[in-house]
């Protein structure tokens, strides 16, 4: 269970935070004011809806997932192509190369807690024997729900680097991944990779994996700029102001993948409901968006289908392009798809 928790934070860490600006001598900060308050008074009717109450929280049936076809998927293409797993997991193909995003695919989100967290898939942990080469692994930050160990553990034979947000590096060497293929990023920070330059971006979240380590790590998303185009992931976090600095300055992007799911008004400032998630879109100037962090688990008290419904009817009176996969669909943006709104089947 211990090494669940991944890294402590070191002394030399310490040393190394000390020059970013938004940390403050013991913790990471929002770029905004952001209180993660909760009332006592709240809590017991909170813990009953959450653990009592779970009617339309899931799906009836597991979500199937298609196969991976790995010759499609390397194929040549014009633009990126794509696989989304549910929640936040992403197999991404730009410029011939391969990228995963936050590959939490193990069967529980809550993996040290006394409730578990069940995936509304079953046995995803399969789908990485079949994965080809990750020539990249992204971690926007190291919630249980994006980091899981079991899933690492098994990636391990196959990940030949890794980009992550700063501090999140001392969790991949406690499980034995080698420190020289670890890039840490603050906010902003920009690295290439091969021909792709990729950039940090700020989100309104927080970090930990324990108590001890709460906001002592960055949380984030990532910009992805080629020749041909440019694309964003949000990264999980709250509305506020810093999507129009990410479109003045990294956009406007043809593509984006956009946190909504899992929000709650006592948690609103560290995840956006989906008008915000659509608004955040708009700010950040994503002329073509699709939601994430969604159809993976429950981990908020609204209907599992609430955010990809909202999503799409705000998305539609905003008249901004979206699209809607299903779980591993494989999704070249060169080509034109309909979209099919298969969780209403």
């Amino acid at each position: 269970m211990r090494k669940q928790f991944g890294g402590k934070v070191t002394k030399k860490e310490i040393e190394k935070f000390k020059h970013i600006q938004n940390w403050d001598g013991e913790k990471f900060l929002n770029l905004e004011p952001t209180s993660m308050d909760f009332s006592l008074q709240a809590l017991p009717k909170f813990l009953y809806k959450q653990f009592c109450e779970k009617e339309g929280r899931e799906p009836t049936q597991k979500l199937p997932i298609q196969s991976f076809d790995k010759e499609s998927f390397l194929a040549p293409s014009e633009k990126a192509k794509f696989i989304w797993y549910g929640h936040s997991v992403l197999l991404i193909r730009i410029n011939n190369k391969t990228i995963l995003i936050d590959p939490m695919l193990g069967p529980d989100a809550s993996p040290i807690a006394p409730f578990s967290t069940k995936r509304f898939s079953e046995n995803t942990l399969n789908l990485i024997e079949d994965f080809p080469e990750i020539d990249l692994l992204m971690m926007t930050h190291d919630h249980y729900d994006h980091l899981d160990l079991k899933s690492m553990n098994l990636l391990k034979p196959k990940v030949n680097n890794f980009f992550v947000g700063l501090g999140v590096g001392r969790h991949l060497k406690k499980w034995g991944f080698e420190e020289k293929n670890i890039t840490e990023f603050h906010w902003w920070k920009s690295a290439s990779f091969e021909d792709i330059h990729i950039t940090y971006t700020p989100t309104r979240h927080f970090s930990g994996r324990g108590i001890s380590d709460r906001a002592k790590s960055m949380w984030g998303g990532w910009a992805f700029k080629t020749e041909r185009e440019n694309i964003w992931f949000s990264g999980d976090g709250g509305y506020g102001n810093h999507f129009i600095e990410v479109g003045k300055r990294l956009g406007p992007f043809d593509f984006a993948w956009m946190e909504c799911g899992q929000y709650n008004e006592n948690w609103k400032l560290i995840h956006m409901f989906p008008d915000e998630s659509v608004k955040a879109a708009k700010d950040a100037n994503a002329t073509h968006i699709m939601p994430v962090h969604w159809a993976g688990f429950s981990l908020a008290q609204h209907h599992w289908t609430e955010p990809v419904e909202q999503f799409v009817e705000f998305a539609e009176k905003e008249s901004i392009e979206y699209m809607t996969p299903s779980l591993g669909e494989l999704v070249d943006l060169a080509k034109e798809r309909k979209n099919e709104f298969w969780w209403r089947a």
